[in-house]
Order: C-alpha cells, then structure tokens, then sequence
C-alpha cells in the first residue's frame, strides 16, 4: 500500500498547496473589491462568475476530462490559473484593474476548474486502493480544512504589510511547486477510458444514465445541492455582516474564518481516523442538520468574536465528516471508468445552486434587508432582535437561513433515509 500511496500523497500535499496561494488569492481580491465598492453583491459575484461557468458546463467537461490524459488535463489547467493570476498582477501595476476584469478572469478560471476537478478526482481513484478511500477522503478534508483555516490570514496578513501584489507572488510561487511535483515526480496510470471514441453527448448522457442508475448517490446530490443554497448564501451574507458590525472588521473576518478552518481540521482528523459508521447516509443528514442550524442562529444574536468563532467551530466541524462519507458512497457506488463523467454530473447538479445562492444574498441584503432594517423605528421588533446599525440586515438574513436550513434538512432527513431502505 505504501508504494501504491506514494504518487497520491505527493499530488495531495503540492496541489494543497497550490490551492492555498489559489485561495489567498481569492480572499485578498474579495477584500479589495469590497473596500472599493462597498457591495455585498458585487463581492458575491466573484464567487458566482467562478461557480457559474463550473456548474454549466460539467457535465461536458467530465465527458473530456474521461478521455483526456489526466497529467496534461490538470497541468493545463493549472498553467491558465497561473496566467490569469500574472494578468491581475499587471492590471495592478499598471492601476488599471477593474471589477469586470476580476469577473472575466473569475469565469475563465471556472471553465478551467470544471476540467480540472473530475480529473483530479479520477486520478486518486486511479492512484489508491479502495481500502483506502476512507483514508485518503479524511486526508483530502484535513487539506481543504487547513487551507480555509490558514488563507485569510495570510492574505490579510500579506495584503496589510506588503500589499495585494505579495499574495499574488504566493499564489505563483505554489503554482510552480505543484506543476513542477506534477510534471516530474507523479506518475497517474492510463485510465481505459482515455481511449473511448464515443461522442461528447454521448458521454455526457452515459454519465447521466450512470448517476440514474444509482439513485441514493442522486438523492444524495439533491440534498446537498439545497444544503449549498444556504451555504453560499450565508457566505455572501457573512463578509456584509463582519465587515460592517461595530465589533467587527477585517481582522475579525479573518480570525472567524480561520477558526472555520480550525474547527474543520479537528473533523478530518475525525473522518479520516473513525471507524467506517453503519449508516453513512445518516451521518451526511445529521451533520448538515447542526450545521446548518446552530451557526446561522448564533452568529446574529451573540454580537462578539468570541461567540461568531464558537458558531463558525460549531458549523464547521461536521462539514469534513459529511464530505468523507460522501466521497466514500461515491468511489464505491461508481464504476472507476464513469466516475470522471458522474463526478462531473455531480459538480453540476450539487453546485449549480452555488452561484445561485450567492447571488439571492448579495441581493437581499444589498436591496432589502439593509435598506429595511436602516428605516425601521427604534421600537419596531425587527431592530429590538437584530439591532439598528450597518450589518444588522446581513444579520437577520443570516437567522433566517438558519430557519430555511432547519426545514430542509426536516424534509430531506425522511426521503433519504427511506431511500437507503
């Protein structure tokens, strides 16, 4: 096993890597783009012209992704995020970025991303033994979780000393460790599918048929697609929320979001060292139950950092446990020569509502629940609960979700189970 692992654990470790200068990248940017604009929404949208090209071309991209050799799918990949990260940083040298430039390149990046993800995916698949899917899921958790933890410190911390332009240099310089540990170090085994002459709609709709074929892995999806709704909705309403309470700020965003993180480390050591559960399925619906609940209604009503860490530690933890399981149903529901093509289809079907989300925050708070909150009277009961001051709309839009959260789970925690039956 320790040499079936060895190309696995060098891809995991420099791609993390790569993906932590990646993403101090995009929270810099969001910094930047909130402290000029102002807006709730028009911060959304970078999140939603990177989601929004991922989700609707998935399902193709998973079909090419199948055929083409996974090395060069992801080296390619990555090698345009490289360029476009160059291209921001001369825009910025040359005072010349704007907020459309920052969407393009965000959409760009999300068409790169839908090739690059299932190849990615499929490529693990190809690298370990199935006995040990559980393990390297956890390890995956802890990657991403150490990664949220660590990427808004650094960039808060690079982009207040140095500048924007010192994270952009981080975001390249992990790029080049990760392609070149790519280039020359990993070797991923010829999938059989690499060779399939079958038409692009034609794969696609086999990756359709597959996923069909296994319908709690589909329900599963559905689930967690209204599970991201109000995920990506909170997290467009957050920054609103952080950055415009009198308690809050910048340091404050970062220190909340690097607890999210913290917490989300000790879950995928959780996931990745617990004994395989009885019912992974019922793991999935009652992890997004506390989640999705316990943080939407804390953060709004306890107005300190100490309490909006404690509810982000508390919504947080469980997401690594969820994704272990889930990622474990699916390496062992679907054939390893139709996961790049299911995963794709996965991507489409569970993330569409990303961008979605997204977008019915920034708006909501931006055009109702701010402006409400900042003309209704003192006494009304709206501002007696959420207080009357910048942020207090995001706030209410929070508890909300919260409720919104909570009946979901209600609905959807019967039809899985009863599925699984």
């Amino acid at each position: 096993m320790k040499k079936s692992l060895k190309n696995f654990y060098i891809l995991w470790s420099t791609q993390s890597l790569s993906r932590l200068g990646s993403q101090s990248t995009s929270f810099a940017l969001s910094l930047w783009l909130f402290a000029r604009t102002g807006s709730a929404l028009q911060t959304a949208l970078l999140s939603i012209c990177s989601y929004a090209p991922y989700v609707l071309v998935s399902i193709f991209a998973g079909a090419l992704s199948d055929r083409w050799n996974k090395k060069v799918t992801m080296l390619v990949c990555d090698t345009f995020a490289f360029l476009t990260t160059c291209l921001i940083a001369i825009l910025l040298y040359l005072d010349q970025l704007e907020p459309w430039h920052l969407y393009m390149l965000n959409a760009l990046n999300g068409l790169m991303d839908s090739l690059q993800a299932p190849a990615c995916d499929v490529a693990v698949t190809l690298l370990v033994p199935e006995t040990a899917y559980q393990k390297i899921s956890g390890l995956q958790a802890f990657s991403r979780s150490l990664t949220t933890t660590f990427h808004p410190l650094i960039a808060t911390t690079l982009f207040g000393l140095f500048g924007i332009e010192s994270v952009l240099l981080l975001d390249g310089i992990t790029f080049l460790i990760a392609a070149s540990a790519l280039l020359f170090l990993i070797t991923i085994p010829r999938s059989e599918t690499e060779a399939v002459q079958e038409s692009l709609l034609g794969s696609a709709r086999a990756g359709l048929s597959c996923l069909n074929e296994h319908r709690l892995v589909l329900h599963l999806i559905e689930f967690l697609a209204s599970v991201n709704f109000v995920a990506s909705a909170y997290d467009a309403a957050l920054p609103a929320f952080l950055l415009s309470v009198p308690q809050g700020g910048r340091n404050v965003l970062a220190i909340v979001n690097m607890t999210a993180g913290i917490a989300m480390i000790a879950g995928s050591a959780c996931a990745s060292l617990m004994p395989a559960p009885k019912d992974r399925v019922k793991v999935i619906v009652n992890t997004m139950f506390v989640s999705l609940t316990l943080c939407n209604f804390m953060m709004p009503w306890l107005r300190r950092p100490v309490w909006w860490c404690i509810a982000q530690a508390i919504g947080y933890f469980l997401v690594p446990v969820m994704n272990t399981n889930l990622d474990v149903i699916v390496r062992s529901d679907i054939p390893v020569l139709m996961q790049g093509r299911v995963y794709a289809c996965r991507n489409a079907l569970q993330f569409f509502t990303i961008p979605l989300g997204l977008m019915a925050g920034g708006w909501a708070i931006d055009n109702v629940f701010e402006p409400f909150i900042a003309q209704t009277s003192p006494e009304a009961w709206p501002v007696l609960l959420f207080g009357k001051f910048r942020g207090a709309g995001a706030g209410a839009f929070i508890f909300l979700l919260g409720l919104l959260g909570l009946m979901l789970c209600l609905c959807f925690r019967k039809i899985l189970i009863r599925k699984k039956q």
